[in-house]
């Protein structure tokens, strides 16, 4: 199969890449490399993945890309991530996230993709809900500029879908950790208190740590990423693990991996945006998709931490 991986280089785009180039894919990777890497890369591109070095807000430069692919299915990945950029410039958070995707779109249209895959996002987009783990059926009411993009993005996937007939699907991540995650960045409490503890320094948690979010390991959600590109399942879909992990739960088990001498944690302010308690109700994605997280929390921030502790 062609298939295109917009944000390839990054976090979760570069594990995919790896799942699609093993499977046997023709693959191009679309990114600025303005937060990926290429070294992320260095196992797909070995593998005979292709890199285009485009800014999906450039409409132009990525339809010259995608015609020259000629993928089957595209996965956009690329976005602006970070909910305090989002909230300090919403305009650059919308041109990235919104605008950016009309663009994928188009480009998908005229290049005839059969299929467009959205990563979306679950708990921003939800907001604050009593209604926990929240399914797809709950009014979306962000906390965030970028819950608010990556909604309006996903209304764009069903206007193509009415106007074009072009296949999309939504996936609403939970908050997903691993490997290659990078812990310099605002989004990613997993990744950043990692990349401290590794560098000796305390972890810092906003607020007093109970608040809870809905952590997916990221070689699960790859999973849910090609069983979503191969099916025709439409609108959102909520991939998470439907259980909750608050921050305090993550330090004490870093904690526990590490041993008795791990710094103890600092605690600052709650930040603007944040959510209390975020967990999704994942059964339209066993329903649609025939998938489910497999990989518990433990598993999960054991494999993390021996990848920081190896790189």
């Amino acid at each position: 199969m062609r298939t295109l991986v917009t944000g390839g280089a990054g976090f979760i785009g570069s594990h995919l890449a790896d799942a699609l180039t093993a499977r046997g894919d023709s693959v191009t990777i679309v990114d600025d490399l303005s937060s990926g890497k290429e070294a992320n890369l260095a196992a797909a591109l070995r593998a005979g993945a292709r890199l285009q070095r485009s800014d999906i807000r450039d409409a132009g430069a990525l339809a010259r890309v995608v015609a020259d692919a000629q993928p089957q299915v595209i996965f956009h990945l690329a976005a602006q991530v970070d909910v305090r950029i989002s909230l300090a410039d919403p305009g650059f958070d919308a041109r990235t996230n919104v605008e950016g995707t009309i663009n994928v779109l188009e480009a998908a249209r005229q290049a005839g993709v059969e299929r467009v895959v959205l990563a979306s996002t679950g708990g921003a987009i939800y907001g604050d809900t009593e209604v926990l783990p929240t399914p797809e059926t709950v009014d979306a009411l962000p906390m965030a500029a970028y819950g608010q993009s990556k909604f309006c993005a996903e209304r764009y996937l069903g206007l193509y879908e009415r106007l074009y007939g072009l296949s999309t699907v939504a996936l609403r991540f939970g908050n997903v950790y691993g490997p290659r995650q990078d812990p310099h960045g605002e989004a990613g409490v997993i990744a950043i208190f990692c990349g401290r503890l590794r560098a000796g320094a305390r972890p810092r948690i906003f607020g007093d740590g109970t608040q809870t979010r809905d952590y997916i390991y990221v070689g699960d959600l790859v999973g849910a990423l090609l069983r979503a590109g191969e099916t025709r399942a439409g609108g959102a879909v909520n991939i998470g693990t439907e259980e909750e992990t608050s921050v305090l739960d993550i330090v004490r088990t870093l904690s526990a991996l590490i041993g008795p001498d791990t710094p103890e944690p600092e605690f600052a302010p709650t930040r603007l945006g944040e959510l209390d308690r975020s967990c999704l109700d994942a059964s339209r994605a066993r329903e649609l998709l025939g998938w489910s997280a497999s990989t518990p929390i433990e598993d999960g921030l054991r494999l993390t931490w021996e990848a920081f502790e190896g790189g």
